[in-house]
């Protein structure tokens, strides 16, 4: 009988993304499951069928070349039954369900990525990396180029990658007999879940390689250069596509996350987009006002100072912040204002203050409207306190 469209077996469209194919999967899974339908010859394979279906829409390049040639593209028997899907063809023991559980329930009990039927293992994706990058301001704003040094682990040269020492091999687990994994029957649930003997490998490292332990890699250091856009701030992630932990039996490599650390600064503190600074003026330049230079990310300004200034008054100079990667928005330079006074005076600098000072008093407190404000609150809280 000529076979079904796999993509109609699993009632989904040719351009469906994996996650549909999966979500199909699972569900026609439980349905048609011989465990759920025992005795139901029907049911069996038309469980056979989605499994099958799914073990070729689910792999990449069995996809495009069913997606090229139809059945004969991933038919196992075109090339002596290799590179067909698992679990179903002429095999003495006939259809494979040992592993559905594994592949519907996977996520739940922990054991999706581990060995399934007929022995072999699946690979394992690397884990990712992170590494954190100290920047300075100006690094930070304006970009740079960073070269970074990384732990990594390779395979060991001296048992390529089998654990074993030279002359032996890895020995089949006698507990899973290879497979990785043990099932569990719990009822209604067969469970599947990775060989405690093992973990999950499928063999046994009797005569481990002296260099690596028996675990097939050694730790290594490798070289990246990092690439950092202008803007970036404390926080700040970038990602190296397959730069973190090689994967594990065959599998592809994790990613590595340099995460950016901004220096504190001798001048500036960031606030998103813009950045602050305090200007210390000396006491006669805020009274009669004048120019001070104060430092930009781009260089010196003058920032004029009116007559009166007083302190923690802040003044912005637009554009003279931060353009952040996020955004096309240039921050500005917020500088407050710090007047300082004088000390270790001489006796003269203090007889003219002194005489300054009685000048003031005798104007009445008009020059400094702010201490004039606050005695007189103090005065009627004092009334009303005795009151």
């Amino acid at each position: 009988m000529a076979k079904r469209d796999y993509y109609e077996v699993l009632g989904v469209s040719q351009n469906a993304s994996d996650d549909e194919i999966k979500k199909a999967y699972r569900r026609l899974a439980q349905r048609y499951h011989p465990d759920r339908n025992p005795g139901d010859d029907d049911t069996a394979e038309q469980f056979k069928e989605v499994k099958e279906a799914y073990e070729v829409l689910s792999d990449s390049q069995k996809r495009t070349a069913y997606d090229q040639f139809g059945h004969a593209g991933v038919d196992p028997s075109a090339a002596g039954g290799a590179g067909g899907p698992r679990g179903y063809g002429g095999g003495a023991g006939g259809p494979d369900f040992s592993d559905i559980f594994s592949d519907v329930f996977g996520d739940i009990f922990g054991s999706g990525g581990r060995g399934g039927g007929g022995g072999r293992a699946r690979a394992f994706r690397g884990s990712d990396l992170r590494y954190t990058l100290e920047l300075t301001l100006e690094e930070a704003v304006s970009g740079t180029e960073k070269q970074i040094q990384v732990p990594t682990h390779v395979e060991c040269d001296a048992c390529h990658g089998s654990g074993s020492r030279a002359g032996s091999q890895p020995q089949t687990c006698p507990t899973c007999k290879g497979y990785g994994d043990v099932r569990v029957q719990q009822g209604f649930f067969s469970i599947q879940q990775a060989c405690p003997r093992c973990g999950g490998e499928g063999t046994i490292v009797s005569d481990p390689c002296p260099k690596c332990r028996g675990r097939g890699r050694v730790e290594d250091r490798k070289t990246l250069n990092v690439r950092i856009p202008a803007g970036v701030d404390t926080g700040d992630r970038i990602r190296l596509s397959g730069e973190g932990e090689p994967g594990e039996r065959g599998g592809p490599p994790g990613d590595l996350y340099v995460q950016v650390a901004v220096k504190e600064h001798e001048f500036f503190e960031r606030e998103g987009a813009d950045l602050h600074s305090q200007v210390p003026v000396d006491m006669v330049t805020a009274a009669l006002g004048g120019e001070v230079e104060v430092p930009t990310l781009e260089g010196r300004v003058n920032l004029r100072i009116p007559p009166g200034t007083q302190s923690d008054q802040v003044f912005r100079l637009r554009g003279k912040g931060v353009k952040p990667v996020r955004g096309n928005r240039q921050g500005d330079l917020l500088c407050r204002i710090h007047v300082e006074v004088p000390v270790n005076l001489t006796k003269r600098q203090k007889e003219l203050l002194e005489e300054f000072r009685k000048t003031l008093e005798d104007t009445g407190g008009k020059h400094h409207p702010q201490t004039s404000s606050w005695l007189d609150k103090v005065k009627r809280f004092l009334e009303e306190w005795r009151a």
